[in-house]
């Protein structure tokens, strides 16, 4: 049977619908080729405990990064949610810290759940400055943003005095590092518990299944997906970013509307910085913070989202942030210089530019 035959005549009858698919998707189709290039050139790559740390190490730019969809398909960019979530980082382990140190009884779990809710509030309070710039005073996002990356960098310096927030609760760690399943060829499956093991060998095969970091920020992701595409408040934010003035006309009330958006893009920012608490045992403001910024901003147009606003989807940007994650992972694996990691997001990201730029029609095609 000739079948190489049959594929190209099904190939040149389907010739637009393949266009249009390679268009729409070609973040997926390069991460896939990614990862089978990786699995081939690099030693465990393509392993259990390989995904689950490139996971991992995602949760805090994918919720980052899910904030910037809406800001971005809104029509403007949030710079700030990087510091914002290092400010909360600080804040909230600060709180953590000085709670469980306080010797008063309080649980553990208690200390981290009353820092994490405080943290979370506190950075509300940047996405509602922005929003309020932005939406009443007719600030350019980049320049309200941009201020508030400032104030957010110089405020978490000052509470942290330039020094990591560390002595927090042991069961931090346990939460921001846990898996939902453990299982050992010795010990079988353990919920929840990570078992015990003395022997070298047992804890080396240790495998964790679902971390429960991910689980929290896949759940974040779906809620907010849904809200994205299946809500009156979506609809309104893609009406903004795709025609102000006839959103103004439909009856939006498009300040209010905006300031909602920054506040909740802070909110996932804050959630993000939690997170980085839990991940680390410690509150620490660093340089990086800017780096996961611009990483989640480059992450949503590679995703698909257009920086003139009005489209992008918060699957398109999972899409985005999975394959740098795959990126930076893979050269270690194979033992390429970190430095070349911003060389190809670059490239990467002019491309997704290039191709919305000048196959609109094509990238945005339903």
């Amino acid at each position: 049977m000739r079948w190489h035959l049959f594929i190209y005549a099904w190939i040149m009858n389907n010739q637009k619908k393949l266009l249009f698919f390679v268009a729409k998707n070609w973040a997926l189709i390069f991460l896939l080729l990614l990862i089978g290039y990786f699995s081939l050139a690099g030693e465990n790559f393509f392993s259990l405990r390989n995904f689950n740390n490139i996971l991992i190490a995602a949760t805090t730019t994918l919720l980052l990064a899910a904030g910037e969809t809406f800001v971005i398909i809104s029509g403007g960019i949030d710079l700030s949610s990087g510091f914002v979530m290092g400010f909360v980082a600080v804040s909230s382990a600060t709180i953590m810290q000085r709670l469980y140190a306080r010797g008063e009884g309080y649980p553990e779990l208690v200390c981290i759940l009353i820092g994490g809710l405080i943290g979370i509030l506190l950075g509300l309070l940047p996405g509602l400055v922005n929003g309020v710039l932005v939406a009443k005073f007719r600030v350019p996002p980049f320049i309200a943003t941009l201020g508030m990356y400032g104030i957010a960098n110089g405020v978490a310096l000052k509470i942290c005095e330039g020094f990591p927030v560390s002595f927090l609760p042991p069961i931090s760690g346990k939460i921001g590092n846990g898996f939902l399943v453990y299982y050992s060829d010795k010990v079988g499956f353990s919920l929840f518990e990570k078992p015990t093991l003395t022997e070298r060998a047992d804890i080396l095969a240790l495998k964790g299944l679902m971390p429960v970091s991910v689980l929290v920020v896949l759940v974040l992701l779906l809620i907010f997906g849904f809200i994205l595409t299946k809500t009156t408040f979506g609809q309104h934010t893609y009406a903004i970013g795709g025609n102000m003035d006839a959103a103004i006309r439909a009856g939006i009330n498009v300040p209010r509307h905006v300031i909602k958006i920054y506040m909740l893009s802070s909110f996932l920012a804050s959630c993000s910085g939690v997170l980085l608490v839990l991940r680390f045992t410690m509150g620490n403001h660093t340089q990086f913070s800017s780096t996961y910024e611009l990483f989640a901003i480059a992450a949503v147009v590679i995703g698909g989202a257009s920086l003139m606003g009005g489209t992008g989807k918060i699957w398109g940007t999972t899409i985005g942030v999975l394959l740098l994650g795959t990126l930076e992972t893979g050269f270690v694996i194979v033992g390429i210089e970190v430095f070349y990691r911003y060389i190809a997001v670059g490239c990467i990201l002019i491309f997704a530019v290039l191709i919305d730029q000048f196959f609109p029609e094509l990238v945005h095609h339903e």
